[in-house]
């Protein structure tokens, strides 16, 4: 076991620069654990002294405050519930920021992002802003990465202690690109999983029915449409920088008529439709504009340019006869 916190020397040969690691959730946990694991210095710190219990009996240091976790190392990642956390926990240890790279793994938006590289960098520290696209049980391993954006250079001198909590990938110097882009891809697991629970409800509204018989379908049956994202991907970006016409369309009234029998059915098991009303609400937007066919550019479009009232719909049951084919 390691002695009390305080600053160290990196300069021996084979040394690793400490890192100091401030919040232990799970998250923060996993994220100290993997830097003990590649055999770097940590310390860390949490409001609740005992998470740091099993990662001082692994050789961590406990810090004995905010302030101590930051003279520790000259990198310092959090992972806290949230920015205004944040804020809270490092505002009385600011002065201790000057010459230190704060690495923030709060999930945040990218205003915030702004905004506390904006703070940090008022006390003389650097910054980068993180998301990490893994759960705690995976941190470390090969599937799992972290979105980092902020500038290069300070990514750049960090990136071997960042490499040891995943895949490190920098998408920018724009700061909330990490935000931005860490949201996107929850919101669109979130999409899924709620996908995945109405087709576990629908499935199991009968006697022979189950979960894991329908997720047995359900897999392989999303892992082949996971395919068409990268054509679907490359035709949002042509016509966005061309205007060129897409090329992989459906027709709305097919859109319309299975959008259809899925509700339809739904109503018949009793099961709530309120998960499918979105789509519901795009293809009713794409019919007003005079379109007949579907495609992803239109969309991505629809939803970029959508008023606050179509972006975020009612979720209430339409009646049957506002589902229909054509429902104009």
């Amino acid at each position: 076991m390691r002695g009390d916190a305080g600053a160290r020397s990196s300069s021996a040969a084979g040394v690793s620069a400490p890192v100091a690691v401030i919040g232990l959730g799970a998250m923060g946990r996993a994220l100290a654990a993997a830097f003990l694991a590649a055999g770097r210095p940590v310390t860390v710190w949490n409001r609740t002294a005992a998470r740091a219990d099993e990662l001082v009996e692994r050789g961590a240091v406990r810090a004995a405050s905010p302030a101590e976790a930051l003279a520790a190392a000259p990198l310092v990642v959090v992972c806290l519930l949230d920015h205004a956390t944040m804020r809270e926990v490092l505002a009385p240890a600011a002065a201790g920021l000057r010459g230190r790279t704060l690495v923030n793994l709060t999930n945040g938006s990218p205003a915030g992002a702004a905004e506390m590289a904006a703070w940090v960098g008022g006390h003389g520290g650097e910054y980068l802003d993180g998301g990490i696209m893994a759960v705690p049980t995976t941190v470390a391993t090969p599937g799992a990465f972290v979105l980092y954006s902020g500038e290069r250079r300070i990514f750049d001198a960090h990136r071997e202690a960042l490499a040891e909590l995943g895949d490190a990938r920098h998408l920018g110097e724009d700061i909330g690109l990490a935000a931005l882009h860490d949201l996107a891809l929850l919101g669109a697991m979130n999409l899924m999983f709620d996908g995945f629970h109405h087709a576990v409800a629908l499935a199991t509204s009968r006697k022979e029915g189950s979960a894991v018989g329908v997720t047995e379908l359900l897999v392989p049956w999303l892992t082949s449409m996971l395919g068409l994202l990268p054509a679907f991907a490359a035709e949002v970006d042509a016509e966005l920088a061309t205007g060129e016409e897409p090329r992989l369309i459906q027709g709305l009234d097919v859109q319309f008529a299975a959008l259809a029998n899925i509700m339809a059915a739904s109503r018949e098991a009793g099961v709530s439709t309120a998960p499918l009303e979105p789509g519901l609400t795009a293809l009713r937007a794409l019919r007003a504009e005079g379109r007949d066919t579907w495609s992803a550019p239109a969309s991505v479009r629809l939803l970029r340019e959508a008023p606050p009232d179509r972006s975020r719909p009612t979720l209430r049951t339409p009646s049957a006869r506002e589902v229909t084919v054509d429902p104009r």
